[in-house]
């Protein structure tokens, strides 16, 4: 395959159509259409967003109330550097905070190590004391070299926190949509079973989760003290109702993907005498997958927007509590600070959604374009 194939691919694997354009006016095709492909997916989008942009910029000047004011996108893209800037010196001076703590471990080793040589030549009374304050001073050492900074979280850090959830609670949720999707679509009887979970269920907004959801989890935890658990509290919260939510598309879409496998499939397996687990890993599976993908797709969407709202109520140190935060700071740079993790939150759901679109694009037969 040469260069032009392999870049068509790229992009149709992707879901990156903006690129096939210049691909083709590279190689040489005609250059009016993929000129028109050009101006369509890039210059036209480009047009908008300036328009967008003038349109907020004028909003940000009429908009002023006591209480705040719409930030234009010079604001909000200087309180963007500012945050940026902020975790940077952050990380900075916990650097320098542990560089610290590792020269007073050193410091107390040294002095330790002063004191057992004296104390060999001590008498024993003597010996007893040196060598008590030897321990004492050893035991600073590893409290020094193990310091962990306990600086509150930047912005940066909390959307690393906020990814981490979204991804543990569509995890969570995957493994359960997928199984109980598949039996849904090989057994009418076991979908007739779950379909008034699935219909009564799937509606529910996930501030009605939330509390359900803490509940169990601080049940659960009742005899636990802070530290001694892997995840925080806050956290499976968070997470719980980010699967609660967003497993409905998956089981949906994988027991239509699974009832949907052409009966010609089925009967080769029947003709070839393969087992309940050779069908489904050999046959049904794979015919699924593009279905199931789409489901996947839908679900991280939903988990990512649902995180946002759990991490306000469930004081998650994620995106969402930074906002919440931010609003109930109220300094002059609230607004701004807002606006901008607007448009982080919508940047990444955005990569979020192209990455499940290259997913499924690989296990797609005929690789489908990008929706």
């Amino acid at each position: 395959m040469n260069w032009r194939g392999k870049a068509l691919r790229f992009c149709e694997v992707t879901g990156m159509p903006v690129l096939e354009p210049f691909v083709r006016l590279a190689a040489g095709e005609d250059p009016k259409e993929q000129l028109a492909g050009i101006a369509k997916y890039v210059l036209l989008p480009a047009v908008a967003v300036a328009i967008f942009l003038a349109m907020w910029s004028a909003a940000a000047k009429t908009i002023i109330t006591e209480s705040g004011e719409l930030p234009s996108p010079t604001a909000t893209w200087l309180a963007g550097k500012e945050l940026f800037a902020m975790h940077q010196q952050q990380r900075a001076d916990d650097a320098a905070k542990k560089q610290d703590k590792l020269m007073q471990a050193v410091q107390f080793m040294v002095d330790a190590k002063k004191l057992e040589r004296r104390a060999s030549s001590a008498n024993d009374t003597d010996k007893t004391t040196l060598l008590s304050n030897a321990l004492i001073l050893k035991k600073k050492a590893v409290q020094a070299a193990n310091y962990t900074p306990t600086s509150a979280p930047t912005f940066v850090d909390q959307i690393f926190t906020s990814l981490k959830t979204v991804f543990f609670g569509f995890i969570l949720a995957t493994v359960i949509a997928v199984p109980v999707g598949v039996l849904c679509g090989m057994s009418s009887w076991f979908n007739a079973a779950m379909t008034p979970f699935i219909q009564i269920f799937k509606p529910v907004s996930p501030l009605a989760w939330l509390p359900l959801a803490a509940v169990v989890i601080i049940w659960a935890y009742r005899n636990s003290q802070p530290g001694e658990t892997f995840f925080d509290k806050a956290f499976l919260i968070s997470a719980a109702t980010v699967s609660l939510c967003s497993l409905w598309p998956t089981l949906v879409n994988t027991t239509l993907g699974v009832a949907s496998v052409d009966k010609d499939y089925l009967n080769v397996a029947r003709v070839l005498k393969l087992s309940w687990w050779q069908k489904l890993y050999k046959i049904i599976l794979p015919a699924s997958l593009p279905l199931m993908f789409a489901g996947l797709r839908i679900s991280l969407g939903v988990g990512w927007m649902v995180l946002i709202a759990a991490d306000m109520l469930a004081q998650n140190p994620g995106l969402g509590k930074f906002v919440w935060d931010e609003f109930q700071n109220g300094s002059s740079l609230t607004y701004a600070r807002i606006a901008f993790s607007v448009i982080v939150i919508g940047v990444i759901g955005l990569v979020l959604d192209r990455t499940m679109i290259c997913l499924r694009n690989l296990v797609s037969f005929g690789n489908p374009a990008a929706a």
